[in-house]
């Protein structure tokens, strides 16, 4: 697939002429922070938003909506005639599309998928609406505090993966010859999301995605930093005191397990990042 990089200057038709195409067919994923306000919006709970409306623990929406453009289905919080239900609270990929953001060598880069602008198939008219530069359109759909959330939960999943990196390699477990902690993560990271969610299991997926916090809820990296702190009190909670290398392998693939689910729902790809921890950790001694 070709990707088309763009500037932040690049003007392009990125008015939207609020057609509801780009809400049917498509994979919405989710950080918890966005969870929530995606909850707040809807007027319900975080559990109870992510038990109606989301997928794999709550890491992506579900479209189970009617049929619509070509003949797919639309997201569960589209309504026809209408638009989206939960507009104000809706996540940075609502935000940025039809663009994505990735971030290289601590610089945020934007683009889009193919040599066509992607808004022309479907809403054609809007190559006949103003134009806007990569930057104005940012701006005007309030990206920037879920773009620092995206970078705050970004930091988080690293956190995790530390965690899984420190009971294979300072424990001792690595040293003991063990194979099956490495193996197993590079299974994880090419597992479907369905499946990493069973893995991991209701407790800790709750613990990722509907962290106990009621403030701090208008700033997202406050928010992510608070539930840092709470996923690392479990983790030290629960691993503290594991000694055997069966508990100590066990404890290291339960939280790689979780840094790859939340790679998945920050948009990250969790095999290309399994492949580079492992190479990583073999590099630091331990064994496939």
């Amino acid at each position: 697939m070709i990707t088309t990089k763009l500037d932040i200057h690049d003007t392009l038709p990125l008015t939207c002429s609020l057609s509801g195409t780009c809400c049917h067919g498509k994979s919405v994923l989710l950080n918890p922070w966005e969870l929530v306000c995606l909850a707040r919006e809807k007027k319900i709970t975080p559990v109870k938003f992510r038990d109606l409306y989301c997928e794999f623990g709550g890491i992506r929406l579900r479209f189970n909506g009617a049929l619509g453009w070509k003949n797919q289905q639309a997201c569960s919080q589209y309504i026809a005639n209408f638009g989206c239900s939960v507009h104000l609270g809706r996540p940075l990929s609502c935000r940025l599309y039809p663009l994505g953001r990735q971030i290289q060598n601590e610089e945020v880069h934007y683009m889009y998928q193919g040599k066509e602008f992607p808004c022309l198939e479907g809403c054609p008219e809007v190559s006949g609406l103003p134009q806007l530069t990569v930057g104005e359109y940012l701006e005007g759909q309030g990206a920037d505090k879920f773009e620092k959330a995206q970078d705050a939960y970004l930091d988080l999943m690293q956190n995790l993966a530390d965690i899984a990196f420190e009971l294979l390699l300072d424990s001792g477990l690595a040293e003991s010859g063990d194979t099956k902690t490495l193996q197993l993560w590079r299974k994880m990271g090419s597992e479907s999301p369905e499946a990493l969610a069973i893995r991991i299991g209701t407790e800790w997926i709750d613990y990722l995605m509907l962290p106990e916090i009621s403030d701090n809820l208008e700033d997202p990296v406050l928010f992510a930093r608070k539930h840092n702190d709470l996923l690392l009190a479990k983790a030290q909670e629960q691993f503290g005191a594991v000694h055997t290398n069966q508990e100590l392998h066990a404890a290291s693939v339960l939280t790689m397990g979780v840094a790859l689910h939340l790679a998945r729902g920050i948009g990250a790809n969790p095999e290309t990042l399994a492949d580079h921890w492992i190479t990583t950790a073999k590099s630091h001694g331990a064994l496939e």
